[in-house]
C-alpha cells in the first residue's frame, strides 16, 4: 500500500447496500477450480471480500487487474473464500508489497479461526517490489481464509492469495473393476471405492495407458465413441483434491460388439484451409464430416497421392518434409471403421515459407500479455495459438494468450529445485497434439533431470510419464530446452555439465550433450552412438535451439569465464567442453562455433529462427542479438535489441504468426514473481507484419 495516513478526507469508496456498519468495498467473486486439479489456484485480492481498504493499480507489477491498499489502521482485512477443490492441507501464500520499513503484521484466519498470529510482512524495498510469504493451513469446503491487519499502519499492498494442496498421501488403488456393458461403439464400467486419508475427489479412466475419461467421485462409466469389434484393455487410477494419484486398479478387457451393417459413407469434410506454416511444414484445417456411425479419421491427399492421415474426431495435421518455396496442393476426405470414405473437400495449395511472411525479420512494438511469473522458463505453442509455459521456481505449467488470458494447467509432478538452475525449464508440444494432446516438459527431479510427457485434456494435465531420466544434475548446468525436428520424428533435448566438464566428453552419460529421441522415449536406430540417446558431445550448458529453413539444428551456449557461443550442430559432433571454450583452449579435432560473444556481454539463453534469421535471448547481456545465416553457414549482420530496457531476458520463441514471445529472468534480483510475457510484433522488409 501506499502510505495514506496524510489522505483527509478519505476518498469516496464505491459501497454495497449490505447494511453493515463495516465498510465493504468489493462482493466476494469465487475462482473456480476442478478438485482435481492439482495445479496451485490463484485468488485475486481485488475479487475478495475487503474491508477498510481500496482496490487500486498505481504500482506496476501485480497480477490481475489491481491490489488491496489496506487503511492505516487495525481491523482492515481481505477475505477469499477457497472453493471445496481445494480442501486438505495446504500452503497460503501471500502476495505482497510494502514499501515502508514497518513490519505490517496480519492475522491470518480460516474460517474464523486463528491460523497464525502477527504474521510478518516485512518492507520489500518499494511497492514495486513484489514478494510472497506462506503460511500452513488445513482448509475445508468453501473455506473463508481472512488476512486482518492489526498495526496501526495497516497492512501491506496485497496482490493475491495462492492456494496450494500439500497432501502427499495418494489414495488406493480402486478395486474390482469390471464391465457392466458394451455396444458396438461402447463399454460400461463400475469399480468399488478406493480409499484416502482426505478422500477421493474423482477417477481417470485409461485405455491401454491413454487417459480416456475422467469423472468426479462416482463408481461408475461409460466410454463411448468406440471401434467395432476390437478389444479395449481398460484401467482406473484413483485422485484426491491435492492431485495425488493411486496406483492402476486391476486391468479389465473388453471387446466391443460387431458393428451393425452400414453402407453409408461420411459427409465431405468443411471447408480446408492453412493456419499456419514453417519452412518445412504445412498445417491443415477442416470442419468436420458426420456419419451415420462414427467417423473414425481423415485420408489427407498431397498433389493426388495419399501422404497422411487423421485418426479419430482429429481436423487438424501437421504435415512435414516439405521444400521451402515449392508449392503443394492438399485436399482431406472423410473415413468411417467399414471403410466408407467421402467425396473430397475443397483443394488448396499451399507453399511452406517459414513460420511468417517473407523478408529480414525487425522487432517492433512491444506488449507485455503476462506478470507476476516465477522465471517463466519453457514456452511452445498449441494449435489454437495460446502457449504453454513453465515457471521454473513453482514448477507450475500453464496457458497464456495472446490477450493475456491465464489458465492453470497443472504442477510437474515430483519436480524439484535447486536454489540455482534446476526446477521446471522446456516444454515443447507434440507436433501431432491434435490428435495425441501430448506435451513434454523437461526438469530437475531427485534422481537427476528427465523428460517427462503429459495429456492435455481440457486444462488438465494427466498422465504423467517419465520417458528419460537419470541425466546429471546440479545446482548449475542443467541445460533443459526441447525442439521437435521439422518432420517432427525426433525429439531433441540439450542438457547442462552438471557442473562437471568431465560429463561433456564422457558418451556413458547424457550430462553436456544434445540429445535425440523418438516421441515416445526410445532411441533412434540411426543416432551416431548405437543405443545412446546423445547426438553432439562437449557442450557447457545449452539452452537454445532451433532448425532453419534447411533443416539444420543450432544451439545457444552459455560458456565459462570468457566466451558464449552459438553453434551449428552436427551428427556425433564434439563441441570441445571443457578443454575448449569457444575458440580459446584445446580445440583440435573439435566443431567450432560459429558466433562467438564475451560472456560479459550475452550469456545466451533462448534461440529461434525466423527467415533464417536466428535471434537469441540473453540473461547477462540483457539484450536479443539478431543474426542472418549466410550462403557459407555463418553468421552475419549481427543487430541488438532491448539492451537493458526489460532486463534479464530467458525465452525466445516465434509464434505461429510471425511474431516473437519474450520471456524475463528478473528474480535472479531478488523479486520472486516479478517476471513478465511479452510479445513483440515482427515487421518485415516486405513491409508486412508477422
Amino acid at each position: 500500500m501506499t502510505t495514506r495516513a496524510s489522505r483527509v478526507p478519505p476518498a469516496p469508496r464505491v459501497l454495497l447496500a449490505c447494511g453493515s456498519a463495516t465498510a465493504i468495498a468489493l462482493a466476494t467473486t469465487l475462482v473456480t477450480t476442478s478438485a482435481a486439479n492439482a495445479a496451485p489456484a490463484d485468488y485475486e485480492a481485488e475479487n475478495a471480500l475487503v474491508s477498510n481498504g481500496v482496490v487500486e493499480s498505481n504500482h506496476p507489477g501485480y497480477s490481475g487487474s489491481g491490489f488491496v491498499n489496506y487503511d492505516n489502521e487495525t481491523g482492515g482485512y481481505v477475505e477469499w473464500t477457497v472453493p471445496s477443490g481445494a480442501a486438505g492441507p495446504t500452503d497460503l501464500t501471500f502476495r505482497f508489497a510494502n514499501g515502508t520499513a514497518a513490519n505490517r503484521k496480519m492475522d491470518i484466519t480460516v474460517d474464523g479461526t486463528l491460523v497464525v498470529d502477527d504474521h510478518a510482512f516485512p518492507g520489500t524495498g518499494a511497492w514495486t517490489n513484489w514478494q510472497t510469504t506462506t503460511v500452513k493451513a488445513n482448509l475445508s469446503a468453501g473455506a473463508k481464509v481472512r488476512a486482518t491487519a492489526v498495526t496501526a499502519d495497516g497492512g501491506p499492498n496485497v496482490d493475491k492469495l495462492t492456494v496450494a494442496a500439500t497432501d502427499a498421501e495418494a489414495p488406493q488403488a480402486p478395486p474390482n473393476l469390471r464391465s457392466t456393458g458394451k455396444t458396438h461403439n461402447s463399454v460400461s464400467l463400475a469399480w468399488d471405492a478406493a480409499s484416502d486419508n482426505l478422500g477421493v475427489t474423482g477417477y481417470d479412466i485409461y485405455q491401454h495407458g491413454q487417459l480416456e475419461k475422467s469423472v468426479g467421485a462416482v463408481l461408475a462409466t461409460t466410454v463411448d465413441g468406440l471401434d467395432a469389434d476390437t478389444t479395449y484393455d481398460w484401467t482406473v487410477f484413483a485422485k484426491d483434491a491435492a492431485g495425488n494419484i493411486s496406483p492402476a486398479s486391476n486391468a479389465v478387457q473388453v471387446k466391443t460388439d460387431p458393428a451393425p451393417p452400414d453402407a453409408q459413407s461420411p459427409t465431405v469434410p468443411g471447408t480446408l484451409s492453412s493456419p499456419g506454416r514453417t519452412a518445412t511444414t504445412v498445417d491443415l484445417a477442416w470442419g468436420a464430416s458426420t456419419d451415420n456411425v462414427k467417423v473414425t479419421g481423415y485420408d489427407i491427399f498431397r498433389d493426388g497421392v495419399q501422404s497422411g492421415s487423421a485418426d479419430g474426431a482429429a481436423t487438424t495435421a501437421t504435415v512435414g518434409g516439405l521444400t521451402t518455396g515449392q508449392s503443394y496442393k492438399f485436399r482431406v476426405r472423410a473415413r468411417d471403421a467399414a471403410g466408407n470414405v467421402s467425396g473430397f473437400g475443397n483443394e488448396i495449395t499451399v507453399t511452406p515459407a517459414g513460420g511468417g511472411p517473407a523478408g529480414v525479420p525487425d522487432p517492433g512494438t512491444v506488449t507485455q500479455i503476462g506478470g507476476g511469473t516465477d522465471i517463466a522458463w519453457g514456452l511452445g505453442f498449441l494449435p489454437d495459438g495460446s502457449a504453454i509455459i513453465t515457471e521454473r521456481e513453482t514448477f507450475n505449467i500453464y496457458r497464456l494468450t495472446e490477450s493475456g488470458t491465464r489458465t492453470p494447467l497443472g504442477k510437474v509432478p515430483g519436480a524439484m529445485g535447486t536454489t540455482g538452475e534446476g526446477g521446471a525449464l522446456g516444454v515443447e508440444i507434440s507436433p501431432t497434439f491434435a490428435t495425441d494432446g501430448f506435451v513434454y516438459v523437461y526438469h530437475t527431479a531427485s534422481g537427476g533431470n528427465q523428460l517427462v510427457r503429459a495429456k492435455l485434456t481440457g486444462n488438465q494435465l494427466s498422465g504423467w510419464t517419465t520417458l528419460l531420466g537419470g541425466v546429471p544434475k546440479s545446482k548449475y548446468h542443467n541445460g533443459g530446452r526441447l525442439r521437435f525436428s521439422p518432420d517432427g520424428k525426433y525429439l531433441f533435448i540439450s542438457t547442462g555439465d552438471a557442473q562437471n566438464g568431465s560429463n561433456a566428453q564422457n558418451l556413458n552419460n547424457n550430462a553436456g550433450k544434445i540429445l535425440r529421441i523418438h516421441p515416445d522415449g526410445t532411441i533412434p536406430a540411426d543416432n551416431p552412438f548405437p543405443g545412446k540417446a546423445i547426438w553432439s558431445y562437449g557442450h557447457r550448458n545449452v539452452q537454445g535451439l532451433d532448425f532453419d529453413s534447411k533443416g539444420r539444428l543450432w544451439s545457444s551456449e552459455f560458456g565459462n569465464s570468457s566466451q558464449d557461443e552459438v553453434n551449428l550442430i552436427t551428427k556425433g559432433g564434439n563441441y570441445g567442453w571443457p578443454g575448449c571454450e569457444g575458440t580459446s583452449g584445446t580445440c583440435s579435432g573439435t566443431i567450432a562455433p560459429k558466433k562467438t560473444w564475451s560472456t560479459s556481454s550475452a550469456s545466451p539463453s533462448g534461440l529461434t529462427i525466423i527467415n533464417d534469421h536466428v535471434f537469441v535471448a540473453t540473461t547477462v547481456g540483457q539484450r536479443v542479438y539478431r543474426l542472418r545465416i549466410d550462403g557459407n553457414s555463418n553468421l552475419v549482420e549481427q543487430k541488438a535489441y532491448f539492451q537493458g530496457t526489460y532486463n534479464r531476458l530467458r525465452t525466445v520463441e516465434v509464434d505461429r504468426d510471425g511474431d516473437i514471445w519474450l520471456t524475463t529472468t528478473t528474480d535472479k534480483d531478488g523479486v520472486a514473481g516479478n517476471d513478465r510475457v511479452l510479445h513483440i510484433d515482427i515487421r518485415y522488409a516486405n513491409g508486412r507484419t508477422g
